[in-house]
């Protein structure tokens, strides 16, 4: 069953998204050459823990830490350890999550470790960040799931092929619908399976998190003895990017970016709603 939100609790969702936002810019500044995954771990907590908020991640099915930091080869779910020291030229995706009064929140993105960073990991990032919003701004009341699908492939197909010969867009994992649970249904692929249909009509008080999930290589992924950590089968550099979205009356409104989503969905020519704290 796809769960529809009140303005009320899509407003509570927005507390919890601040507080991923605000877990974001603390472990940006963070992952710097040196530091440890765990180290980045530790920085979240701390946010959460003077937020009053709760981690949706610590304990889901076992997992053991705050935030997934997932490392140049690594697409999603990586552990967080004080063996992983982020080097200079690194590529890091930080998946985080927040609960407030039982609601959720949960986003990521690619960080940059140090610098000197060939163009086409800029270039990764970059696509990857914004067929997020292109899939974002296909979130329009009356449209369907298909539609958010569409024009997230649609972009990265668009763009001009990187040396290695093509984006891989990872296709064993996508974005999912949010709200009292961190993972609910709808499932929202990031590219448009043909024998799927065009899925369920967007309608206002849907809430969905959107997270395209790159690769300079292969879309194939496999699962690593933890049960968590998910790499690309040629160990092609990927990236993750993630937001979560209620859909409203009067357009998206981006929960987890600090912003309500206004500056980037304005470029593809969308206004987003208001924030619903003020």
């Amino acid at each position: 069953m796809v769960q529809i939100k009140t303005p009320e609790q899509i407003a509570k969702m927005r507390e919890a998204g601040l507080v991923v936002a605000a877990i974001h810019a603390a472990t940006r500044e963070a992952a710097v050459p040196g530091a440890t995954t765990q180290d980045l771990d530790q920085v979240a907590r701390k946010v959460i823990d003077d937020h009053g908020a709760k981690s949706n991640f610590l304990g889901y099915g076992g997992f053991p830490a705050t935030i997934c930091t997932s490392v140049n080869e690594v697409v999603v779910h990586g552990i967080p350890d004080d063996k992983t020291v982020l080097k200079d030229g690194d590529i890091i995706s930080i998946d985080a999550g927040a609960i407030i009064d039982g609601w959720h929140g949960d986003a990521a993105y690619t960080a940059f470790v140090g610098t000197g960073h060939a163009p086409e990991l800029v270039e990764l990032s970059r696509v990857t960040e914004e067929s997020m919003w292109a899939g974002i701004a296909a979130m329009k009341v009356n449209n369907r799931l298909v539609d958010i699908s569409k024009a997230i492939e649609s972009y990265i197909r668009r763009q001009p092929r990187p040396s290695t010969g093509k984006y891989g867009i990872v296709e064993d994992y996508g974005g999912h619908g949010i709200g009292t649970e961190m993972h609910m249904d709808p499932h929202v692929l990031n590219y448009v399976a043909r024998k799927r249909g065009k899925g369920i009509k967007l309608v206002p008080g849907l809430c969905l998190a959107i997270e395209p999930m790159v690769s300079l290589g292969t879309a194939r992924t496999e699962v690593l003895a933890d049960e968590w950590t998910v790499i690309t089968t040629d160990g092609s550099w990927s990236s993750h990017w993630e937001h979560s979205i209620a859909l409203t009356e009067q357009g998206p409104l981006v929960l987890t970016a600090p912003d309500c989503g206004r500056a980037k969905l304005a470029e593809y020519g969308v206004e987003a709603a208001p924030d619903p704290l003020g």
